[in-house]
Parts: structure tokens; sequence; C-alpha cells
């Protein structure tokens, strides 16, 4: 490989990157776009979800209840109703996501048993979403049902009940349980896939559609020295997004970085190497910029968005879907960025990452010089 050669290619893609607005605009904008808009516009944290009323009884008790209701940075009160059919045509409208009654005979039930019954209404047009509003106000519930339950062993004269276990939970690298803290991370994936493939699928097709490739093959450079050329311009605008991104990330949304910078960008230099192959490959097979683009969107934006662990957890899925996660390289870069960004995890508890996107790298590099020959063929 002549190094001159490779030199003249990486000069001839940076001249044309910058006489084509379209790819400027992807290089320098895009980046930023999309870490802003996936930091704040994705949030999977569900706080002030609208609440509604309906206390039948008005007592002391019922409004103890619901004063925890109004207490949790779960919950936003926006309605307290005066009748049954005010609740329903809130829900109805799409108004309320919860509705709490408090039935009339609510304090005389506390004062016979210690229990009493409180309906909950969930709109449940979001199964997700019903979901977790309904494990909010479970605990929200809970934590009244516990004190109503020591308020009566009390008034019977019992001696104070010790609870059998009690729970002090810790939670490590997300202590907040922020989403902002996993997502974010994510969108140097979601970033790298878009700008790596997209602009590498149109080189070679362009030298098609401008009738330049032929003067191209004619010329002594060879299919290594042509995609390494290439490449290299882009690999460089990869690593230079990489750091803005994590820049954003680190700087402007507190996003905590506990991890190495070098295994960080050994990472991302082992995923940006996937992403240009493949953007590369489909350049030389598609010969359409229009083409080519189009398979990029396919093969490489949507498995990264969809199927990576970037927002929906892998284990989740149904196992074949699970297994097929395992043919998306950015399955492994996504895990190797929440592990650098919020454990910290040193190198050897990296490599059960690293290794496949490593061979991933490998693999797509040597298919993207093979397929180059045999149009040069």
């Amino acid at each position: 490989m002549r190094w001159h050669r490779v030199g003249a290619m990486a000069r001839k893609e940076v001249i044309q990157i910058y006489r084509d607005v379209r790819s400027l605009i992807i290089v320098l904008v895009m980046p930023v776009v999309l870490t802003f808009l996936f930091g704040y516009g994705v949030s999977l944290d569900l706080k002030r979800v609208p609440l509604a009323v309906y206390d039948r009884e008005g007592s002391p008790a019922s409004r103890d209840l619901l004063h925890r209701f109004r207490a949790s940075e779960y919950f936003d009160l926006v309605l307290v109703a005066d009748r049954y059919d005010e609740i329903l045509r809130a829900i109805d409208r799409g108004e309320v996501r919860l509705a709490v009654v408090v039935p009339h005979d609510f304090s005389r039930q506390l004062r016979a048993s210690g229990r009493a019954s409180v309906q909950l209404i969930v709109d449940a047009t979001d199964d997700n979403t019903a979901n977790v509003v309904s494990g909010y106000a479970e605990s929200v519930l809970g934590g009244f049902r516990q004190q109503v339950q020591l308020d009566w062993l009390a008034r019977q004269g019992r001696a104070r009940a010790e609870l059998p276990l009690q729970v002090e939970p810790r939670t490590w690298f997300n202590e907040e349980l922020e989403s902002d803290l996993f997502v974010v991370p994510g969108v140097v994936a979601i970033v790298m896939a878009v700008i790596g493939t997209f602009l590498t699928a149109l080189t070679i097709a362009r030298e098609w559609e401008r009738g330049t490739m032929e003067q191209l093959i004619a010329t002594p450079v060879t299919p290594l020295e042509i995609l390494v050329g290439k490449l290299a311009p882009y690999f460089v605008i990869g690593l230079v997004d990489t750091a803005v991104c994590v820049a954003i990330a680190v700087f402007w949304f507190r996003i905590p970085f506990r991890g190495s910078l070098l295994s960080l960008f050994l990472a991302a230099a082992l995923f940006l190497m996937v992403v240009l192959s493949i953007g590369y490959t489909l350049s030389v097979v598609a010969k359409s910029q229009l083409a080519a683009s189009q398979a990029a969107l396919v093969s490489t934006f949507l498995p990264a968005f969809l199927l990576s662990g970037f927002l929906f957890a892998i284990e989740q899925m149904p196992p074949v879907l699970q297994q097929i996660t395992r043919i998306i390289p950015a399955r492994y870069f996504v895990s190797l960025l929440k592990k650098i960004f919020l454990k910290g995890s040193p190198m050897e508890l990296l490599r059960a990452d690293l290794i496949p996107l490593a061979v991933f790298a490998l693999l797509l590099t040597l298919l993207a010089t093979r397929a180059l020959r045999k149009r040069l063929a």
C-alpha cells in the first residue's frame, strides 16, 4: 500500500466534503441536534402524572390519604371531583391518568378492622404507563396502609408490632433512577451510526453517478488504498463527533463519566470501523446515492435504535429477538457506553463486548475491500 496514494484519496474526499453543503450540515449540525433532541425529548421517567380524586367521605383519614398523593412528586392533582361521572369524563378526555375514589364509609372500615378499600381507576391505553402509574399508587397506598395498621393495633391496646423485614435499598450507578443517565450516552451510538454510515454510503455511489469511477479504476490505486483513503476523513470526523457528544453529555446534561477516555475512544474506533465499512459496502453495491442512503437507514440506524438496548431492554424482548441482537454491532457498543459512563468498568470487564465488536470490525472491513475489488476486476 502506497501512503502517498492514500493521502491523495483522502485529500480528494476532504475537498468533496467541503464542497458538499449537505455533508457539512450532517457533520457539523446533526450530532449536536441529535444529542439535544434525545437528551430533552426522550425520557422514560414518569413524574407529575395527572391525578383526579373523588372523596365521598371528606373525613380526616380520607384527607390524609389524598394528601399523600398530593405530596408525591409522581402525581399532579388536576381535578377534585364532586361526582363520579366527572372522573369518568376526565379519563375519557385523557385529562387524567389515575383517579382515586374514597368510599363514603372509609373511616368506619378503618376503625372496625384497620382495613378499608379504595378504588383506583387507571387509564391503560398505554399499558407500560399504566403499569408504572399503578406501581406509584401502590407505593403511596402501602405507606398509608402500614401507618393505619400500626394505629389500629395501638387503639386495640396491643403492643406496637415491629415489621419482620426491613428493606434498605441502595441503587448503584444511577442513584436518582433518572432515564437521562442511560439515554444520553446511548445517543453517541446513534450519532455515529448516522454519521458513519450515511456519509460513507455516498462515497463510491457518488463516483458512479458522476462518471468518475472509470477514471478511478484506470489509476494504479488499489482497492485497499481507495478504502483507506476514502474512509480516513470520516473516521476522524466520527471521533470528533464522538468527543462533541461526550462533552455535551458530561458538561451540559451532567451525565457522570466514571470510566476511561482511552476505553471510550477504543470502543468508538471499533464501532466506527463497523459503520464505515457497512456504508462503504452499500455504496459499492448500490451505485446510487439514494439507494445507498436508504439501505444505510435500514441496516444501521433502525437496528441501533430498536435492537441495541438503547431504549428497550434486550432482556425484555422475545427470545428470538434476543438472539438476533447478537448480530447487531450497536448492541455491544451501547453496552460499552453504559459500562464506561455509569459503571467505570475496567478494561478486563469490557472484553465481553470489545471482542465481538472487534470481530465485526475486522470482518466488515474485509468485506468492504473485497466488494470494491470485484467492481474493479
